[in-house]
């Protein structure tokens, strides 16, 4: 979750004779699939794709993302470039300590992902729905690692064996202080 600080009015305080910020408003926001698919279900076209977004989707995004109950009306206009920064940085964050090993030429998916996409992957994985509040990255982490779970183990060639095995008394070799 994101919490960021919203400012308030700017006003010009009489005592001091400095400007002061009245009013910030704490928000709370969530990028999960609840949110992109609440996004989805308004514009219906994927989100995720790789199509340019208009602000107004964009914004509408930001909106759908909210978690905090009852805010002020006007308070996306208010928006500081850092709490812009800060929300792109959260939507960016990879959100787990897990990591893949990219095959070399592997190939890549071309497939639209859309929240009924992911909703699918859930249920082929039986992952519970209490995950789809869960930071999309996160979700898309436990999804793939199930898939890499799942997958029957890639047989090596003999090419890779016979290298293998040269590694291993090379390694072998070198440790015990032999030629052979």
């Amino acid at each position: 979750m994101l919490t960021i600080v919203v400012p308030g009015v700017e006003m010009f305080d009489e005592e001091t004779h400095e400007f002061v910020t009245k009013d910030n408003f704490v928000l709370e926001l969530e990028h999960s699939l609840v949110s992109l698919s609440k996004w989805e279900s308004k514009y219906e076209k994927p989100f995720l794709d790789q199509n340019e977004k208009s602000t107004e989707e964009v914004l509408d995004y930001v909106k759908m993302m909210v978690v905090s109950p009852n805010f002020p009306p006007g308070v996306f206009e208010k928006l500081t470039e850092e709490n812009i920064s800060d929300i792109n940085a959260y939507l960016d964050a990879k959100m787990t300590a897990t990591w893949f090993s990219e095959a070399p030429g592997a190939p890549q998916a071309k497939e639209i992902i859309t929240s009924e996409l992911i909703y699918y992957w859930m249920i082929s994985f039986q992952i519970p729905f209490e995950c789809e509040t869960w930071h999309l990255n996160r979700l898309f982490t436990l999804i793939r690692v199930c898939n890499v779970k799942a997958a029957k183990p890639k047989k090596m060639s003999r090419a890779e064996i016979a290298q293998r095995q040269r590694d291993l008394n090379a390694q072998r070799k070198k440790q015990l202080g032999t030629k052979g």
